[in-house]
């Protein structure tokens, strides 16, 4: 049965526990085949991916894993994910919702260890057989970020078509020179998230986590209607 646009994105979630199960390179080619129609001012298609399975997956693990024991404190990233000193509403969102995935998990605030060890499935993309890191020019302005945002977007609504679960997770951008200097990555290019995809477990509670929208009369204005 074929999933509309609006299933896709009800259906979308930051999927964080992923079995085994292999997909192909056919298969994740027809997804960026598919994502490269996203919206692109001027045409410019700003986007560059790095796609990575099997042993090249375990090279960019393994040299992030070397470099996080060696410096554990060490932030490579050139922006930080969010604005400092984050001010609400948006601290609080983002507060709740990382209480509701701990509370899922069964790891108590006390618990500083096993949050960290966590967030630290970030960097072995969930368990996802498939990983994924977008990157594009450190020339280009804000406008091609967004423009590679979309990029992504559009990447992930075609992968839920297919029933493929994904989780773009920013957490690569604190060791993006480390991914670079692995993959081979040109001095320009930069990467701004990197993408776990594959098969969702669906016995894994983290994947139950739904995380809440804010009704639209929160964020939309509408005049002379």
């Amino acid at each position: 049965m074929t999933v509309t646009v609006s299933e896709a994105l009800q259906r979308r979630i930051s999927t964080r526990a992923f079995l085994d199960t292999p997909v192909g390179e056919d298969t994740v080619r027809d997804l960026l085949d598919t994502a490269r129609r996203a919206a692109s001012g001027g045409n410019l298609q700003p986007w560059h991916v790095h796609v990575v399975a099997g042993e090249a997956r375990r090279r960019v693990i393994d040299a992030v894993r070397e470099r996080l024991e060696a410096a554990p404190f060490e932030d490579e990233s050139e922006f930080g994910a969010y604005p400092p000193r984050l001010w609400d509403p948006y601290r609080t969102r983002r507060f709740e919702l990382g209480e509701q995935m701990y509370e899922i998990l069964g790891i108590p605030r006390e618990d500083k260890a096993g949050r960290l060890n966590q967030v630290l499935r970030n960097f072995d993309f969930f368990g996802a057989p498939v990983g994924l890191f977008f990157s594009l020019d450190a020339r280009m302005n804000p406008n091609q970020w967004g423009h590679l945002g979309m990029f992504i977007m559009a990447f992930m609504l075609a992968a839920e078509e297919k029933g493929l679960a994904t989780c773009a997770q920013e957490a690569w951008m604190t060791r993006h020179k480390t991914v670079a200097a692995t993959l081979g990555l040109p001095e320009e290019q930069r990467i701004w998230c990197g993408m776990a995809l594959g098969q969702a477990d669906p016995d894994a509670p983290v994947n139950t986590l739904r995380a809440q929208r804010v009704p639209v009369n929160e964020f939309a204005v509408f005049e002379g209607f």
